[in-house]
């Protein structure tokens, strides 16, 4: 439903009758409270919470409950809009918005205002399950900072829904319904126009990624998400032959290979963006050795090789074996670096230690958006360290994760913030942890 923007309230409407005794389908009208962790607002009505997509806070707007979690609170489309907040604007995206696509949370917000959001989740996250005081500098002086190119076409790297037709588009939020689509705004248009542009008859997902010279390559999957086939192209035509070749992708200063649609940041700016927030954090000094966790192909501990020279070291540690391949082209050239396959667990990063032989000097991890989890922090502060720089893409994740930190001696003595996925509610965070007593 289009938004309308209008002075002044109306009664509240009848609510629909409940199904079952629940509220699934009933429309009221609320006021919106604070952002809340997840792409929607937190609103409370008849005494429970309603978490609101498609709503800003501060906004009066109608809502309809699209699952009620009972007994303890339901989730609501803002299906329309009386009070408007002034960050709101008219949706870039036709395919957004309620009840439809669900791949994007702030379409419905100006660039600023999204930024403002996510420096309040952040800071949300970092109290309530970090430990940290609301009134801490780094918290109030936070700013979600913009990546360049702008809000829209950022996405190189994406991974499309298929329904039984073989027609592509992207999920709703929270269903298995496929929305059908023309185009992805938010996708460059390449990668868009390879996968919307024709139909995948009996594949369940394609992923799609474009490297830095254009090279599309696009990976059909089953039903059960097992890589089916590839198809490599480069100028709109197709390449034979490079069906399991690695993509380039220009990231530090210097040419990256990684497998096609393999991992990396998927804005076009960010591995440039975090790779110096990186570097700036571990401040690394010639003869140090770093520990680069979650490793993937190689970037931050291949761009940090140069700064420890060969009397350093860099132990790069990564589970997946492609990716592994990947760090060994990468890291070729770089005798100080090596590569090791492994799970990051704290069984295994106890034995890497032990097999290392010492405290590495600097540790730089990039976990997956479950976070490392307290186990592995509480490893990780034992080796005392002189600096942890903790890459994250989940503030919740993050948060947890300081406080395990923090309860085995180690303070946040940094943070930087990105906005890496513009139009959603994700966020990309750069945290500097110290022993305790460091710097003070």
């Amino acid at each position: 439903m289009a938004d309308r923007r209008r002075p002044g309230t109306r009664p509240v409407r009848q609510a629909r009758p409940d199904r079952g005794g629940g509220w699934t389908g009933r429309e009221f009208e609320v006021t919106v409270g604070p952002v809340a962790h997840g792409g929607h607002c937190v609103a409370r009505h008849e005494g429970r919470v309603v978490f609101v997509r498609h709503a800003l806070p501060g906004e009066r707007v109608v809502v309809r409950v699209t699952e009620d979690r009972q007994p303890g609170y339901c989730r609501a489309d803002a299906v329309e809009v009386l009070e408007a907040s002034p960050d709101r604007v008219e949706r870039p995206c036709p395919y957004s918005g309620p009840g439809r696509c669900g791949g994007c949370d702030w379409q419905h917000v100006s660039w600023e205002g999204q930024r403002r959001l996510k420096a309040d989740v952040v800071r949300e996250q970092l109290t309530r399950l970090g430990g940290l005081d609301d009134g801490d500098p780094l918290l109030t002086g936070l700013d979600v900072e913009p990546l360049p190119g702008g809000p829209l076409r950022w996405r190189s790297r994406a991974r499309f829904a298929v329904d039984r037709t073989g027609a592509p588009g992207l999920r709703r939020h929270r269903s298995h319904d496929v929305v059908l689509l023309d185009d992805c705004p938010i996708t460059v248009e390449p990668a868009a126009q390879a996968v919307l542009a024709r139909r995948w008859p009996g594949a369940g997902a394609v992923d799609v990624a474009v490297d830095s010279a254009g090279t599309v390559t696009t990976t059909r999957l089953d039903r059960r998400g097992v890589p089916t086939s590839t198809r490599v192209l480069r100028a709109g035509e197709d390449v034979p032959g490079e069906a399991d070749g690695r993509a380039g992708r220009r990231a530090a200063g210097r040419d990256w290979e990684v497998e096609g649609t393999g991992f990396w940041q998927v804005h076009d700016s960010a591995a440039d963006a975090l790779v110096a927030a990186v570097a700036g954090a571990a401040a690394v000094r010639p003869g140090e050795s770093v520990l680069d966790l979650y490793a993937g192909a190689g970037l931050f501990g291949g761009a940090l090789a140069p700064a420890v020279g060969e009397s350093g070291r860099v132990v790069c540690v990564e589970s997946d074996a492609e990716a592994c391949a990947a760090a060994e082209a990468n890291l070729a050239g770089l005798p100080q670096a090596e590569v090791w396959q492994g799970e990051v667990d704290a069984e295994g990063l106890t034995g890497l230690l032990e097999e290392l032989g010492g405290t590495p000097d600097v540790v730089v991890l990039d976990p997956p958006r479950a976070g490392a989890g307290p186990a592995v922090s509480r490893v990780l502060a034992g080796t005392g360290a002189r600096a942890v720089v903790y890459v994250a893409c989940d503030p919740a994740s993050l948060g947890r994760d300081v406080a395990a930190f923090a309860a085995a001696g180690y303070r946040l003595a940094a943070l930087r913030a990105f906005d890496a996925f513009p139009m959603t509610a994700h966020v990309e965070c750069v945290a500097l942890l110290v022993p305790g007593d460091a710097g003070r």
